[in-house]
């Protein structure tokens, strides 16, 4: 990809990913000195917190995020989760290393709708190894009401 991108999408390249570890590039992220990722746009979300094997999303529903029943579309709901368990899986990582999702799975446990304001997406590692790791995550409100719930694994790779 292109430096022109890179700059275009708002995205940090290849090099800073090469030269610094996912815990200090996360770090840099949430002290606003690199962006958010493109997708955190789009859907109105952002990293709030990090440390090693821990990540917190934050993010409030809006009615244009509904399905056609009403409700929050699953798909805004597994985003937040996903970015959660990913995030706490490449904080983890040296510099040099990259993952990327093997496959995730999500339970949702309630409907969510714009009135409940923000939520919380907190991913937490499980186990990281070579090359596999896990991770599972939780949706809860600010007075800590889960709302969905999930598990991921990640393969770990060299840049």
């Amino acid at each position: 990809m292109s430096e022109n991108l890179y700059v275009k999408f708002g995205l940090i390249p290849q090099k800073v990913w090469r030269e610094q570890s996912g815990l200090e590039i996360f770090q840099k992220m949430v002290a606003g000195e690199f962006p958010q990722a493109p997708i955190a746009g789009t859907l109105d979300f952002r990293l709030a917190k990090i440390e090693n094997g821990r990540a917190e999303f934050v993010g409030a529903p809006k009615e244009n995020y509904y399905n056609p029943f009403g409700t929050t579309h699953g798909g805004y709901i597994a985003t937040l989760l996903d970015s959660a368990m990913a995030c706490a899986v490449h904080s983890t990582l040296a510099a040099g290393q990259g993952s990327t999702s093997l496959e995730f799975k999500v339970n949702f446990v309630r409907p969510i709708f714009e009135r409940m304001g923000q939520l919380r997406a907190i991913g937490e590692t499980v186990n990281v190894g070579k090359q596999v790791a896990t991770a599972e995550g939780k949706l809860i409100d600010g007075n800590g009401k889960l709302y969905a719930h999930g598990t991921t694994t990640c393969f770990i790779f060299d840049l």
